[in-house]
């Protein structure tokens, strides 16, 4: 039986200590949103986490929270200095994140060739789905073991991006402390090759239109305009994250034994994060962070690449500016309430307010962007952070969040409910069936729930964006 939630005012319900639970919980949903978690263990596994040893504050369930492996997704946890750190509260794909492009190209302007054009050309560039390798090979062999200590600065030095790309990526692009000798061969292999590749489950590049901006000053800021063609990138660390999760999710659970630690739920292995078994960790977790935020930045130029040749001009005429790349699978050391924590987020976006000094120079002022992709077929959003996050760790949804298993979606969306629900979304599958598992229908109501913290204050809105062309790849 799940826990039980006892509401807190709107859109907040807490989840009580029992049992061993060291902290409560909390969970940001409405009505509507409610309901949906009901019958997964997402309550049940944000309950186990809030019993590792050295948590601190609540550990917080955002509005698409749903069932994973371990802490569930949609889930935040913070633990102290000499507190635990855990390979399930990060997730399988390591820093899987999304960044954002601002266009100087009219929406309207694209007629349906051209938009089929594009997403055909960018596919030229950069493989997708499952196991795909890059198609860099002289250049990603030789710069792996660059990028995953430097991140995606390196690929920029390289020739692989344009001024100020790094600038706009959360942390400039590298997380400190990587340390490929924590890094399994079998990982090594599989990340020295998959470097500027997409990948297959809910992993995408969507061409965009900025329907509507909400605050006029902070969307002129970000580059965003209505009307105004967008590209949304959304992958992580490929095989190479997914090989470290599994290899310390293993690894893990005898250093918990080891420590005297006992862990609620296998999915939730950790290790103290000042031990030997912690550090190795958060080395290797490191390191698929930098390969991401270098994988996604690869991409960027390949899709820079693709826009020039379809216009066949300069890329740069074209706009193509970053607007940011944010994490969403990620442990990270913050400063919250003067207290040194490491913040696991999992499914979830760092939304740093106007002023923090988290935040990047040039958006210092204004809060950082914090990039929601929707489901396939409906709304993303750009929003902003404020002060009253700081009760969830300064942390947003990072999406819609599933509502419907990849099964039971396959089972249960027909045809006509798939074709209905992307409108006139244009794909680049051949076979409407390879898509089913990712289809709007197997997704939470975006609109309600960004409208969760936008209600209580949490974030502002600054744009809405539509998509009008999608790629995917096959699992």
């Amino acid at each position: 039986m799940n826990p039980e939630l006892v509401m807190e005012g709107r859109n907040r319900y807490i989840l009580r200590r029992r049992g061993n639970m060291r902290v409560e919980g909390i969970v940001y949903l409405n009505h509507q949103l409610l309901p949906l978690i009901k019958e997964d263990k997402s309550l049940q596994q944000l309950a186990n986490a809030a019993c590792l040893p050295g948590v601190v504050g609540r550990v917080c369930g955002m509005p698409d929270i749903h069932e994973g492996f371990g802490l569930p997704i949609g889930g935040v946890m913070a633990t102290a200095a000499d507190g635990v750190i855990s390979a399930g509260a990060v997730g399988m794909d390591i820093n899987c994140g999304v960044r954002l492009l601002a266009t100087a190209i009219v929406a309207e302007e694209l007629d349906l060739p051209t938009l089929r054009a594009l997403i055909d050309r960018i596919e030229d560039y950069v493989p997708t789905g499952v196991g795909r390798k890059g198609k860099h090979k002289g250049i990603t062999t030789k710069i792996f073991e660059e990028v995953v200590h430097e991140g995606s600065r390196r690929i920029v030095e390289y020739g692989y991006g344009w001024p100020g790309d790094v600038e706009k990526t959360e942390e400039g692009g590298c997380l400190s402390g990587a340390d490929l000798g924590a890094v399994s061969k079998e990982a090594y292999n599989r990340g020295s090759l998959q470097l500027g590749t997409l990948g297959g489950g809910n992993h995408f590049i969507e061409l965009q239109v900025v329907q509507e901006v909400y605050d006029q000053e902070v969307g002129k800021h970000f580059g965003l305009f209505p009307g105004f063609l967008t590209v949304m990138i959304h992958t992580g660390s490929r095989g190479f994250g997914h090989q470290i999760c599994t290899d310390y999710s293993k690894s893990l659970l005898p250093a918990a034994r080891k420590h005297g630690i006992e862990v609620p739920d296998r999915g939730l292995a950790c290790a103290p994060a000042d031990s030997r078994e912690g550090l190795d960790y958060y080395a290797a977790m490191a390191c698929a962070v930098n390969f991401a935020f270098a994988n996604r930045q690869l991409i960027t130029h390949d899709v820079r690449c693709a826009f020039g040749d379809v216009f066949k001009c300069n890329p740069a005429d074209l706009g193509l500016q970053l607007v940011y790349d944010v994490a969403h699978n990620i442990a990270k050391w913050e400063t919250h309430k003067g207290q040194k924590v490491l913040v696991h987020r999992k499914g979830a976006t760092r939304a740093l307010p106007p002023g923090h000094p988290g935040n990047p120079p040039l958006y210092r002022k204004i809060g950082h962007p914090v990039l929601v992709p929707g489901s396939m077929g409906t709304a993303s959003y750009v929003l902003t952070g404020t002060e009253k996050a700081a009760e969830s760790f300064f942390s947003a949804n990072h999406g819609a969040g599933r509502t419907l298993s990849r099964t039971a979606a396959i089972k249960s969306i027909s045809r006509e409910q798939f074709e209905q629900s992307m409108g006139g979304v244009i794909y680049n599958s051949r076979n409407y069936k390879d898509l089913l598992d990712e289809a709007p229908g197997a997704y939470k109501d975006i609109d309600q729930v960004v409208s969760v913290l936008t209600e209580i204050g949490f974030t502002k809105p600054v744009a809405r964006l539509l998509p009008l062309a999608v790629i995917k790849g096959k699992d």
